[in-house]
């Protein structure tokens, strides 16, 4: 098994995340700072110029949009 090292997801909860309002629901969301810092990293990563920190820093944010697009879809379903 290999090990993979990322930025903890809950470190970016309290400064990167916010509660938007979709069609009546409150679905998770990640602030213009945290959305714009994913799509840096993304682009860095494409032109193979990523850091092992920025790696690290990357892996995280999108394990945290994984987790919150299972709770909104959770929070959808359970609206219909």
């Amino acid at each position: 098994m290999n090990a993979q090292l990322m930025v903890q997801p809950s470190s970016f909860v309290d400064s990167g995340i916010q509660m938007k309002r979709v069609r009546n629901l409150y679905l998770f969301k990640f602030n213009d700072d945290l959305q714009d810092r994913l799509e840096f990293l993304n682009e860095k990563k494409r032109d193979l110029k990523l850091t092992s920190e920025e790696d690290s820093e990357l892996k995280g944010i999108l394990e945290l949009d994984r987790i919150f697009t299972l709770l909104n879809a959770k929070v959808i379903a359970e609206s219909a």
